[in-house]
């Protein structure tokens, strides 16, 4: 069997042939008249008005009959056949063995359905738009390497049908929350990713240098805090669809560059955002999937009705049949000891509940469930709990043991806000490095008002993968980080 090397070799062959007939392998442009669906959807009048149609697309299959040749190309819509003859074409024909699959080509012609029932363009004019100099993977047997899906996607696309559907429904995905936001008197905005201070989440930042400037930036992990400033600017409304990025590890649902939408409403709270991320992925599932019952993951999930909310130390109690609130740390460290949870590096009584948290309960929620009021110590920027102060108005919500949302009714306390900032230097001190740093421009702005503020933070690809029923990130994700070979 030829390799990849004689392949080529044979196709630049036939690319240099293609040029001594006079013809350009590459040319600038090609007019386009139809699409593959436009002919279907209007094949009857295609046919009966005789009209000639002008499509261009990538060969797929070459069936070659004598002087007639069968060939179906994919466009961005999908596959159509062409008719291929002597008769049509005349010494053009010749042409027609300079061709290989994956070549693009343009062809004028007239519809017909063979005597099969194929809708069928009769090729009049064909011509060479970009000569493939690699072949495709073999059709029935496609990538099988699967690290290779994800470092070639060109061919990923090009081979896999599922593929180009999970990005056009990606699309879709966040169309669908811009125009639910709009719709909602909500303002799009953008903020720095180059940020002097990072903050809005627990996360390793990546470190940059601005030479011009001569000063250390951060890509930023959220855009948490610059959204709330302009909340006190009077920007009642705001949402932005960043990437953010934390220089962390990877697994199915972490990838160091993702996709988030961060919502901000004044005079509203966590309620409130329960409300609007309930409403908007069960409308999004409504429209775009037409069903709010999915699978996923081996699971059925149903995204409709009212979705559970329980309390995050009464979720501990559930699933982990203990009551860390009435443990000292010593206990709390003997329960994680003898349950083989990590708790390396994790500085603070929160962050090691935290820790019972994620691997004691996270795994037992299976339906969409909003577990509710987190400890203060771990949710610095959420306000105090109206009710108890040793928690704090805070949402996650999780589905099938994932974080799909994280929300506060927003800490709008310069003076409390300030407090929290400094008991995470505090942790810091005792060797904890994920920490929410000072942010004195940011609690400069707090001191001029801040309303009641709820904000939201939504993982785009995570909820996609929900949608599409996919299993890692990279399946969402066009060009997912992979270490250099």
């Amino acid at each position: 069997m030829a390799g990849i090397d004689e392949y080529r070799e044979q196709r630049i062959k036939k690319m240099e042939q293609l040029k001594e007939k006079g013809m350009n392998p590459y040319p600038y442009k090609f007019d386009i008249s139809h699409t593959s669906s436009d002919i279907f959807e209007n094949q009857e009048k295609l046919i009966q008005d005789k009209t000639e149609v002008s499509i261009a697309g990538r060969i797929m299959l070459m069936r070659r009959q004598g002087k007639t040749t069968f060939i179906k190309i994919k466009d961005g819509n999908g596959l159509i056949q062409l008719y291929i003859t002597i008769n049509l074409l005349g010494d053009e024909y010749e042409n027609v063995k300079l061709l290989d699959i994956g070549d693009i080509i343009g062809v004028k012609g007239e519809v017909f359905v063979t005597h099969r029932g194929e809708t069928t363009v009769a090729v009049k004019k064909m011509e060479v738009l970009a000569k493939s100099l690699l072949p495709l993977p073999e059709k029935y047997h496609g990538i099988q390497d699967v690290e290779l899906k994800y470092r070639k996607r060109y061919l990923d696309l090009i081979m896999n049908d599922d593929t180009r559907h999970t990005f056009l429904l990606r699309r879709d995905i966040i169309k669908f929350i811009r125009d639910y936001l709009d719709q909602r008197d909500f303002v799009e905005v953008e903020t720095p990713v180059l940020q002097p201070r990072y903050g809005g989440a627990f996360a390793k930042p990546f470190l940059t240098h601005h030479n011009a400037l001569d000063m250390d930036l951060y890509l930023r992990i959220s855009d948490e805090l610059y959204l709330k400033r302009l909340i006190v600017g009077g920007l009642e409304r705001v949402y932005e669809i960043a990437r953010d990025f934390r220089n962390e590890g990877i697994d199915k649902t972490h990838n160091p560059e993702f996709t988030m939408i961060e919502i901000y409403q004044a005079y509203a709270d966590y309620y409130d955002m329960m409300d609007l991320v309930q409403n908007l992925i069960q409308e999004m599932a409504k429209k775009i999937l037409g069903k709010t019952k999915i699978e996923y993951s081996g699971h059925e999930i149903e995204l409709n009705g009212s979705w559970e909310r329980i309390d995050y130390y009464e979720a501990i109690k559930k699933f982990a049949n203990i009551d860390v609130r009435k443990m000292d740390d010593d206990e709390l460290k003997k329960f994680c000891d003898e349950h083989e949870i990590d708790i390396e590096g994790k500085i603070g009584r929160g962050k090691i509940i935290d820790e019972i948290f994620s691997e004691m309960v996270e795994k037992n929620i299976i339906n969409p469930t909003f577990v509710i009021n987190q400890p203060k110590e771990i949710s610095p920027l959420a306000k105090i709990h109206r009710d108890d102060e040793t928690k704090v108005e805070r949402f996650e919500l999780l589905i099938l043991g994932t974080e799909y949302a994280n929300a506060f009714s927003e800490l709008n306390d310069p003076i409390d806000q300030r407090k929290r900032f400094e008991y995470q230097m505090e942790l810091r001190k005792e060797g904890e490095m994920e920490v929410q740093e000072i942010d004195e421009d940011y609690l400069e702005a707090m001191e001029y008002g801040m309303p009641p503020t709820g904000g939201i933070g939504i993982g785009i690809d995570r909820l996609v993968m929900l949608l599409t029923n996919r299993e890692t990130i990279k399946d969402v994700i066009l060009f997912p980080l992979l270490k250099a070979r």
